[in-house]
């Protein structure tokens, strides 16, 4: 199903870059009210957290649990009402090694704002 879309790559970059910041209060403006995220970790496959209370008390929880990790950036991709971010960070081990994890969200669009984002790690 095709949905009006007016997200931009640059607002998908701003998006981006509020989660390198941790930044949550910013990270809402950008979803719609009936939002979905399903995280990358939690009970398989995924913790789901919907509505925009739950998913900002979803972002927060994911943000504390990445805490101490360098964000990676990667390529991020707007195709009408669908989009993707690739992303790494980078976390230190207490042994000293670096140790890298890649993933990617999917996203779903409504107007300007992110109606799903739906994460994947590995």
């Amino acid at each position: 199903m095709s949905r009006d879309s007016t997200m931009t790559l640059e607002r998908l970059q701003a998006f981006d870059d509020a989660w390198a910041r941790k930044d949550v209060e910013t990270l809402m403006q950008f979803m719609t009210d009936d939002c979905e995220y399903h995280a990358s970790v939690g009970p398989e496959p995924g913790e789901r957290f919907i509505g925009k209370d739950d998913v900002r008390r979803g972002f927060q929880i994911m943000l504390d649990h990445d805490g101490g990790t360098v964000s990676i950036p990667g390529n991020l991709y707007v195709y009408g009402d669908r989009g993707v971010a690739e992303w790494a960070y980078a976390q230190t081990t207490t042994s000293g090694q670096t140790v890298v994890t890649r993933g990617c969200d999917l996203f779903e669009f409504i107007g300007d704002k992110i109606s799903l984002k739906n994460a994947f790690r590995k």
